[in-house]
């Protein structure tokens, strides 16, 4: 094995390692797809969960072309990405929280919710999801210049960029099939807009701290 590859697969490793704790964590990502997986089923969750990885390859793209830099170094630039984040976890979040019980009770984990989303839909909302938040994009700024060498190959840290764009789908589509599995969702379908009330708390707060930063910074 000669030296560079040797840095290559050592980067790599770091990357996967600091990658892995992060997308683990719960956060507006992890939000929507216990929503999406619990309400609408597996295929549902796993298109969101689609829709986040793709999501991902935006802050990859920044990366690697500078953009990250621009939000780091321009105020005016990281507030309006703020702004953009926090207003659609906001419509997100008070969307769920108007949530209403279903006119009749539904106990069958096999059903389909009227209001289930197209594919086009959910892949949209993973993708919105994770593509607005600008926490995302300083995580991989952070990584990546810590991380990779300045040396390294442009090549070599877009595939770097596409395996983590992969093990984030990955990783959001083993959730969406856990959360989807029919005690799980026969559970959601008996207290479901509670459930949902709860998940749009959960990303009203997260609008809130992102607004919170941006204040406090």
């Amino acid at each position: 094995m000669d030296k560079n590859t040797a840095l290559y697969l050592s980067q790599f490793a770091m990357l996967t390692v600091a990658h892995i704790l992060a997308v683990m964590s719960p956060g507006p990502d992890f939000a929507v797809i216990v929503n999406q997986s619990v309400r609408h089923g597996q295929r549902i969750g796993i298109i969101t969960a689609l829709g986040i990885g793709c999501g991902l390859s935006l802050h990859v793209i920044y990366t690697l072309f500078g953009i990250g830099i621009l939000l780091v170094t321009h105020d005016w630039a990281m507030t309006i990405a703020k702004l953009i984040g926090a207003a659609y976890l906001l419509w997100m979040g008070i969307g769920l929280l108007r949530a209403q019980p279903a006119a009749s009770p539904l106990h069958d984990p096999n059903i389909v919710m009227p209001d289930t989303p197209s594919a086009r839909k959910a892949f949209l909302r993973g993708f919105l999801t994770n593509a607005t938040n600008p926490k995302v994009t300083l995580f991989f700024l952070a990584i990546f210049t810590t991380i990779v060498s300045a040396e390294t190959p442009l090549t070599i840290q877009a595939l770097y960029g596409l395996w983590l764009c992969f093990s984030t789908a990955l990783w959001f589509t083993f959730v969406a099939v856990m959360l989807s599995r029919p005690a799980v969702r026969k559970a959601f379908l008996r207290l479901g807009h509670w459930f949902e009330r709860i998940m749009g708390g959960v990303l009203i707060l997260f609008a809130i701290r992102l607004l919170w930063d941006e204040v406090d910074s």
